[in-house]
């Protein structure tokens, strides 16, 4: 193991583990997209699925700790955004 991983602090750690699994999504994410062979789709597919449920482990851990702190949405902009999901789903089909 790293020595300079292993003098951090916990808090340091998990957010490098939580930038590595964010990244890792975004990654399999464009792989998917370039990918035309459907077998290999649906194992990054699955894979990505596997590495976000694994990010949101270790957001919730942390946001248990208090090291990283979220904003409640207000109901109005949860609507807004569903509304501007709802348009882009009618305007592109998806």
């Amino acid at each position: 193991m790293d020595s300079n991983f292993s003098q951090m602090t916990e808090q340091e750690k998990l957010t490098d583990i939580l930038s590595t699994e964010k990244q890792l999504v975004k990654d399999y994410a464009g792989n998917i997209t370039e990918s035309s062979c459907q077998n290999l789709r649906q194992l990054l597919i699955s894979i990505m699925t596997e590495c976000s449920q694994d990010q949101y482990c270790v957001f919730d851990q942390m946001r248990s700790r208090n090291m990283y702190t979220t904003k409640q949405a207000q109901q109005s902009e949860v609507q807004t955004a569903k509304q501007s999901m709802d348009q882009l789903k009618m305007q592109t089909g998806f």
